[in-house]
């Protein structure tokens, strides 16, 4: 017989007790379990992706506690029967859900003309990356924050084609790049390019614009393109800025802002769960043009279904 594999350990779990006269040391405790982005667990402990960082952490934290007289356990769990991982990670992502709301709302009442701009902004950024540092799951508001954290720095940042009715002529025979791992905004906006812009139009993938000069980004961070203007999303943004006015595209142009803004502004459902079809396939590992492809043929799909 061939050997049994063992199976994947995915969780580590931190359990432990403080005698009820440590008060303060259980409150040091309880904080760096909040820093290092915890799940609690009932009353049964604490929760963390299994990785070597996590690991020490949780081997360093067990030791505080053994050293104020209290007990601790580090557990490699493989699964809980009752809480899926799916569940899990969905768990893992609401936590993270309400950081970046809080953030990206301190970043919204940002004023440049305020003498504390500088230091406010510096203490954002850092903030960004400790939340990034423990969004294990990469929540949906993660490129949202970035994306506004980057607004403010560079509030005045011109966008290239950034008009209303502008000319296709001048986008055609155009790469245009956005970045990988394509969502509900960037797919949509790559079937809107195809079917209203440019049906040749091709498309790279990068976190950044500059290794494709010529490139037409969007859905990117940086100056330059189509994005997010105002309480609008990328494909928003094409439709006005190219005078889209096909009333089956607008109806669809309002499922794509509610599942990628997700503030429920039209009440419309069906993009939310492309944009979980989608995250599902980059789960699997599946290729960047084949996402976007599939996920455009979705949308096409959708929008021949409106009467």
């Amino acid at each position: 017989m061939g050997a049994t594999s063992e199976p994947v350990t995915r969780w580590l779990m931190l359990v432990f007790n403080l005698p009820t006269r440590k008060a303060s040391e259980r409150v040091g405790v309880w904080r760096k379990l909040q820093k290092y982005g915890t799940l609690a667990i009932r009353n049964s402990g604490y929760l963390l992706p299994n990785t070597s960082s996590n690991r020490e952490r949780f081997e360093w934290l067990a030791s505080s506690v053994r050293g104020f007289k209290g007990q601790a356990s580090v557990l490699q769990v493989h699964a809980i029967d009752d809480l899926p991982n799916d569940l899990l990670k969905a768990k893992f992502q609401e936590e993270r859900k309400k950081d970046y709301s809080e953030l990206i709302r301190e970043i919204n009442s940002l004023k440049r003309s305020d003498s504390s701009f500088s230091a406010r902004i510096g203490r954002l950024k850092r903030r960004l990356e400790e939340i990034v540092e423990i969004d294990f799951f990469e929540s949906p508001l993660r490129p949202k924050a970035q994306a506004a954290l980057y607004r403010a720095e560079k509030p005045s940042a011109p966008r290239r084609g950034g008009r209303r009715g502008a000319a296709k002529a001048e986008f055609q025979g155009r790469v245009w790049i956005t970045r990988p791992r394509p969502g509900i905004d960037r797919v949509s906006s790559a079937w809107l390019i195809r079917k209203y812009i440019d049906p040749n139009a091709t498309f790279a993938f990068d976190k950044s614009g500059d290794a494709h000069p010529g490139a037409v980004p969007f859905d990117m961070y940086q100056a330059g393109g189509f994005g997010h203007e105002g309480d609008r999303c990328t494909f928003e943004t094409l439709c006005t800025h190219f005078a889209i006015g096909d009333r089956k595209v607008l109806l669809v142009a309002k499922a794509i802002h509610d599942a990628d803004l997700e503030d429920e502004k039209y009440g419309r459902t069906e993009g939310v769960v492309i944009n979980q079809i989608l995250k599902g396939w980059a789960d699997q590992g599946i290729e960047n043009d084949e996402i976007l492809q599939r996920g455009m043929d979705v949308i096409d799909g959708l929008y021949r279904s409106i009467v």
